[in-house]
């Protein structure tokens, strides 16, 4: 059982903004932005955000968390004051830490203010140089955090407002132990808001050390996809076909006009990206993943938001720092093992009240994933027959091989005593004292070996001088 307990918070949801008290600065940056009602989680969130409580907030992308809990904070804090930060913003990433100072900005547009980001990737010295002229919203990462906290340039005693932003995500990058350390050198008396997507385990434990008391504010179960997000599944053996696939798609221009491409490895979103850039012209697609610099990075989002770009490729580090409301089709090519990843993933369509679309291409092997993400999100996703047109290429001898040690790979998860095809290895590499036995059997066979070499040469010379003393042929007698 937890060693927390959740607080119930009883509130009349609003059905505008003006209800929540917000002053006329904050009021008029929402109407320029263009947001005219709130949306079900920040109708949920705000009003014990700004009583100031500790809030848990578990709500899918898209959904307008990040406003939920960014509107109390600009209304808590006012006006600049000061030079160090009273409000941090974590995020897991540069993307979503980008993403994150833009929103903030244009809500703080008619405040005076002050907001900044710091994330790696980048030299710290222009991040230092900005905290040094005053800062009051500060959006962050945990390494780079720490990294200025050490050196000096960061103090934390004003500190008011923690958030932590996608924490499930956070938490499955490994940045637990950089959360704990942050929590030791910041104030204890402070408003902790954690917001998340999923409810995993690994939350429910930082939920415990890191939230006092916290209200609970949820907003569709666990998990679960937008309900405007269209989803489909499409049965493609292999990889030649999934770029068939993709090709037969990317046709309908009109359709299919502003697209994310998901794959699971930096690899494969290379060779996507450049089999659509021989198709389709370089101006068409751009790819991100941890590889690119962090300006080719910014400069390929901010072309894809402007509509420059049709095509975005990019692995799982984009799937949480993309906010684009004009997305028409998200394309998993291939299915994320990390089966949170599909709810983020497919949660970059269908935003701002937008229908959207979500294609997933799935091998034999990637249906044993496929079916832990239905059991997840807890709903079946129909599968699709291949349009006509679409060549289906025939399945190497190495892929065949590698799909079938990941399906028995996977089962062997479920099962440990499970046997698949690959479960006897031919050569079974020797251990270190079976190294050393070999070795000294070895030794032991070439010493027996030169000893008996050295008596046939002692005796060879001892018959060789006999028969020259016989006088003859010694060449004849012995061969």
């Amino acid at each position: 059982m937890p060693k927390w307990k959740f607080k119930s918070y009883l509130c009349i949801m609003q059905n505008n903004f003006e209800q929540f008290g917000f002053n006329k600065q904050i009021l008029n940056a929402i109407e320029a932005i263009g947001y005219t009602d709130p949306t079900l989680i920040q109708q949920k969130a705000i009003p014990p955000i700004i009583n100031g409580q500790d809030v848990l907030g578990i709500a899918q992308t898209g959904t307008g968390k990040t406003a939920a809990y960014l509107l109390p904070i600009i209304k808590k804090l006012g006006f600049a004051q000061d030079q160090i930060p009273r409000a941090v913003i974590l995020a897991p990433t540069r993307e979503l830490a980008m993403q994150i100072e833009e929103n903030t900005i244009s809500l703080c547009q008619f405040t005076d203010l002050r907001i900044g980001a710091v994330y790696g990737g980048l030299g710290p010295k222009p991040q230092k140089e900005m905290l040094a002229k005053g800062i009051d919203i500060l959006i962050a990462t945990p390494g780079r955090l720490l990294e200025l906290y050490l050196a000096g340039d960061l103090v934390f005693k004003k500190l008011q407002v923690l958030v932590l932003d996608e924490a499930d995500k956070m938490l499955d990058m490994g940045f637990i132990s950089k959360i704990n350390r942050i929590l030791e050198v910041i104030p204890k008396k402070r408003q902790n808001l954690l917001f998340s997507a999923t409810m995993s385990d690994k939350v429910e434990i930082l939920v415990g050390d890191f939230l006092l008391f916290p209200t609970k504010v949820e907003v569709s179960l666990q998990a679960t996809p937008a309900k405007n997000v269209e989803q489909r599944v499409y049965m493609v053996p292999n990889l030649k076909s999934k770029i068939n696939l993709l090709y037969h798609f990317l046709l309908d221009e009109e359709t299919f006009q502003k697209v994310i491409v998901f794959c699971k490895t930096k690899t494969i979103a290379d060779n996507v990206y450049h089999y659509i850039s021989r198709k389709f012209g370089e101006d068409q697609v751009k790819v991100i993943h941890a590889n690119k610099g962090q300006n080719t990075r910014i400069n390929s989002m901010e072309a894809f938001k402007e509509g420059s770009v049709r095509v975005l490729v990019g692995t799982d580090v984009a799937s949480r720092g993309i906010d684009v409301t004009e997305v028409t089709h998200v394309i998993n090519f291939d299915v994320p093992l990390i089966y949170e990843d599909y709810v983020h993933r497919i949660g970059r369509t269908g935003r701002a009240e937008k229908l959207g679309v979500s294609i997933t291409f799935s091998n034999e092997s990637e249906t044993l994933h496929l079916a832990k993400i239905e059991k997840l999100i807890r709903q079946k996703i129909p599968v699709l027959p291949i349009p006509d047109g679409v060549i289906f290429a025939e399945t190497s001898f190495n892929e065949k091989q590698a799909i079938a040690r990941e399906i028995d790979e996977h089962k062997r998860k479920e099962d440990p005593t499970f046997k698949g095809s690959f479960h006897e290895k031919k050569f079974k590499r020797p251990s270190a004292d079976e190294k050393k036995k070999l070795a000294k059997q070895k030794e032991q066979q070439l010493n027996k070996g030169n000893a008996k070499s050295k008596t046939k040469s002692s005796t060879d010379d001892k018959t060789k001088k006999t028969l020259r003393k016989k006088g003859k042929n010694w060449d004849k007698k012995i061969k």
